[in-house]
């Protein structure tokens, strides 16, 4: 069963322009892919840094909100947090990583989005990776092409 989801795009911007969106929860919810994001919980600009927490609040046809936690930074190279549930749910299903890998290129930036589930929760590790593999790659794809729409804009 697959651990991690990794989609890439070579996407014609410097990576700064590209991080610098990535590092801005506040505009999260205009590259995601899934459609599920309404909103940063906290109001204003606010650039992340490692072991920065920022919460989401989401829609997957029932509202609710998440935490997520900066587990990885190297300035204009990578960035990931990891998404917490609220308790009591954090004892079942939470967990997963999502990484934003950054790498310069003639051209421009290839973006490499990863799916991490290794994190996950061991009760729903299983499930979530039977059930959402397939749609988590496609919405990350399309996520990498709301990048680009974005930072090419």
């Amino acid at each position: 069963m697959t651990e991690q989801v990794t989609v890439q795009r070579l996407i014609p911007a410097p990576a700064e322009a590209i991080f610098d969106l990535l590092a801005d929860p506040g505009r999260h919810h205009e590259i995601d892919g899934s459609g599920t994001i309404v909103g940063a919980r906290s109001a204003g600009e606010r650039r992340l840094a490692l072991g920065d927490s920022f919460g989401m609040d989401m829609d997957w046809g029932v509202n609710y909100a998440t935490k997520n936690v900066v587990v990885e930074f190297e300035e204009n190279r990578r960035i990931a947090w990891q998404t917490l549930a609220p308790k009591p749910l954090s004892y079942v299903l939470t967990g997963r990583i999502w990484r934003y890998e950054l790498e310069p290129v003639e051209g421009g930036t290839i973006v490499r989005e990863t799916w991490d589930t290794r994190q996950e929760a061991l009760p729903s590790r299983y499930v979530v990776r039977a059930t959402m593999t397939d749609l988590t790659r496609r919405n990350m794809e399309k996520t990498l092409q709301r990048i680009e729409d974005v930072v090419t804009a």
